[in-house]
């Protein structure tokens, strides 16, 4: 569904007295807003800057040859349930689930722009290191296998629900191009990133290390 839809429909039920009525009640017991997604792993600041002062700086590789089925994703987890739906669980409050794992209602929290969602499919799983990114930053060069543990990394900070819309608006862009639309988000984004490159041994440009520098100090 696109932004300009969703926002008319939340607009829409604004102007709804009963609905006014309702949100209220619900915000004054502190319902609303479900736990907020919090990915494995996030090092303190202290430990962020030091990695990323042992980051290599280089410059940015092509995307020639890239391909998102080079990082195969999303890789069953357990059962019926693939990595997707792992994180959806994971990051959401009171989901529910059927038979093939797929989430069928629930909760939740876009860390990137403060929204809340009840349907999934207004969620994406973004690597919070693009793929492409990974691949101009030295996945080319890694086996189809290491980049399949990285593209459905569960250990790190590497994978986080949010909004879809959001989510397509940064694509593969680094910290020098593209934040997360809170500013009060950034310096969790900037250790999130900074960590995922430093596990993976993934190099940094001299423009995203100064963002992720600049992120960093909001600490």
């Amino acid at each position: 569904m696109s932004t300009v839809n969703k926002t008319a429909r939340f607009t829409a039920a604004l102007r709804l007295p009963a609905f006014s009525l309702l949100l209220a009640g619900v915000l004054a017991v502190g319902l609303v807003t479900p736990a907020q997604a919090t990915p494995p792993n996030i090092p303190s600041t202290s430990t962020a800057l030091a990695e990323l002062a042992a980051l290599r700086v280089a410059t940015e590789g092509s995307t020639s040859g890239y391909s998102r089925d080079l990082f195969p994703h999303w890789t069953t987890v357990s059962g019926a349930c693939n990595t997707r739906e792992t994180v959806l669980k994971r990051d959401g409050t009171n989901v529910v689930t059927d038979s093939a794992c797929a989430a069928t209602s629930g909760r939740w929290y876009s860390p990137y722009d403060g929204a809340t969602w009840s349907a999934a499919s207004d969620v994406d799983i973004d690597h919070v290191v693009p793929l492409a990114e990974a691949w101009r930053s030295g996945a080319s060069s890694w086996t189809t296998s290491r980049r399949q543990s990285f593209a459905n990394d569960l250990s790190g900070p590497q994978l986080i629900a949010v909004t879809d819309n959001v989510n397509q608006a940064k694509g593969d862009q680094d910290p020098a191009l593209w934040k997360p639309p809170l500013t009060s988000y950034w310096c969790t984004y900037a250790k999130m990133w900074t960590r995922s490159k430093y596990k993976w041994g993934l190099s940094v440009n001299s423009a995203e290390k100064s963002a992720l520098q600049s992120m960093l100090g909001r600490c």
